[in-house]
């Protein structure tokens, strides 16, 4: 992937040049033509204001980079411009915190 940033501004916005994913800074139609990394993508789907579409076609199990950091693995295959969300993407978040179902308490709190 380039490390040249490329997307068709100002409705896509790349956060960080090792990114794999964008931005959509206006909602965006299905079938519009938008220009990824010096390609005319025509997207498959609407993508809505501040989704994430894909820079680039994506495996499963690839992981997915937004400002640099890994914020999910991919679950289903993803072609460039689609949008990424709980559909393809599952997240790679570590929980902080989990309710105790019984106690209807925080496990681990000094309740």
């Amino acid at each position: 992937m380039p490390t040249t940033p490329a997307p068709d501004a100002p409705r896509l916005l790349l956060m960080s040049p090792e990114d794999n994913c964008l931005i959509a800074r206006t909602p965006l139609a299905a079938g519009e033509r938008v220009t990824i990394d010096g390609a005319t993508i025509v997207l498959p789907e609407a993508v809505p204001l501040g989704y994430k579409v894909a820079r680039s076609a994506l495996r499963p199990g690839d992981k997915v980079l937004r400002y640099g950091a890994l914020i999910g693995s991919v679950t289903a295959a993803v072609a460039p411009g689609a949008m990424l969300h709980t559909h393809n993407l599952a997240s790679d978040y570590i929980p902080t915190y989990t309710l105790d179902s019984d106690a209807g308490s925080f496990i681990g709190s000094t309740h």
